[in-house]
């Protein structure tokens, strides 16, 4: 599981995919929400601006698994 920082206190799940460098845009995260492809703490996500914060976890269906981490100022 790779660790992402961010520096805010949530950030939104397509803007985190697109920070981390997971996937491009929008698009593909609403296709791969679409499918089911997405988790978020264990449980398959269907929102795409669903606000994450430190601590969560991300995994995508064949890509892998992020963790929202909060940069330490």
């Amino acid at each position: 599981m790779e660790q992402v920082n961010i520096d805010t206190e949530t950030i939104q799940l397509d803007q985190f995919l697109k920070w981390a460098g997971v996937l491009a845009s929008g698009g593909e995260v609403k296709q791969l929400l679409a499918e089911g492809r997405i988790q978020r703490n264990g449980a398959v996500e269907t929102a795409r601006r669903r606000r994450l914060q430190p601590g969560d976890i991300i995994s995508i269906e064949g890509l892998g698994e992020w963790q929202v981490v909060r940069k330490a100022d």
